[in-house]
């Protein structure tokens, strides 16, 4: 059982930790190369391996960024670094205290509190005030305060390059959501609280299930995408809109999923939907009927879509 806790000072361990550093926003295929390492290290040596990152993202305070950026909640973050076998996860506040601290006062705080026998980081890695802090500046410490610094190779594929949180914002901006589950090694994932909304979806035969996803979380390009919709343990195929409804005159980006053979009053549960892959882009239609035709072609085609990719 991990533990997550919301800043370092809430966590003293009793057993010495291998530890790594970093936003690890969306746990992609680069971070679980590096984290993979990390859990071997530290279960080998009979050690708790443990994670430190932030929140919120230093982009949100260093670059002044709005809006929806996240690839994951803080608690789907923890989830997934639970998932990889980390023991301990530290969320701590990235905040101007934190921006300022120097890099030895933040290595003081990771041996006080992880009791941290080593730390594994990536080359581009740097720590502290400035980015002060260094591999050079990390090891220089460790040989002072005894611990060791490891660096691990970013993960380089083929297509993408080096795997990064940026190449997976860009490819949801087009709405490739193939080119993202290849990257994350696992399909976008959104959930939220299904909420009312204008049930128009039903007056025309076809009813969506509202999601409330946080505001912070990126959301796929505009457009029709074929979906794996989740309701606790149940699994449904589906088909979700993103956009603003243009043909109705709406303006706010809603995400609406249409379950296929379904039929249960869900409001105020929580639906979780896999994007698999993009059927079409955001379209206004000439009348409400050229809508419901289109959609029925959604329709067909996102069940042909699932079905072939459940083989």
């Amino acid at each position: 059982m991990s533990q997550h806790v919301t800043q370092l000072s809430a966590v003293q361990l009793t057993q010495p930790s291998v530890v790594t550093i970093g936003i690890f926003d969306g746990v992609h295929r680069g971070h679980q190369h590096l984290l993979r390492q990390v859990v071997k290290s530290a279960h080998c040596d009979g050690l708790l391996a443990a994670v430190v990152t932030f929140f919120p993202h230093p982009d949100v305070l260093l670059r002044g960024i709005t809006g929806r950026y996240y690839l994951t909640t803080p608690d789907q973050r923890a989830e997934l670094l639970a998932a990889l076998g980390v023991d301990v996860i530290v969320t701590h506040p990235f905040d101007e205290a934190t921006r300022h601290m120097r890099a030895a006062a933040f290595v003081d705080l990771l041996l006080a509190h992880l009791r941290m026998k080593s730390l594994w980081i990536t080359p581009d890695f740097a720590l502290g005030y400035q980015r002060e802090g260094d591999f050079a500046f990390l090891s220089a410490q460790g040989q002072q305060k005894g611990f060791s610094v490891h660096s691990v190779e970013l993960l380089m594929d083929a297509q993408h390059g080096a795997i990064r949180s940026s190449a997976i914002r860009k490819a949801l901006a087009e709405g490739d959501v193939v080119t993202t589950a290849d990257l994350l090694a696992r399909p976008y994932r959104v959930s939220g609280e299904v909420v009312h909304g204008d049930h128009r979806g039903r007056s025309i035969g076809f009813p969506t299930a509202n999601i409330a996803v946080w505001s912070e979380q990126l959301l796929p390009a505009n457009g029709v995408y074929a979906c794996y919709a989740y309701l606790g343990a149940e699994r449904f195929a589906a088909v979700t809109n993103i956009g603003s409804r243009p043909t109705f005159g709406g303006t706010e980006t809603r995400v609406e999923a249409h379950l296929l053979d379904f039929d249960r009053d869900i409001y105020g549960q929580v639906l979780t939907l896999d994007f698999v892959a993009r059927l079409r882009g955001e379209q206004k239609f000439s009348s409400v009927e050229a809508l419901i035709a289109q959609i029925s072609t959604d329709v067909a085609y996102g069940r042909q879509l699932l079905t072939a990719s459940a083989l």
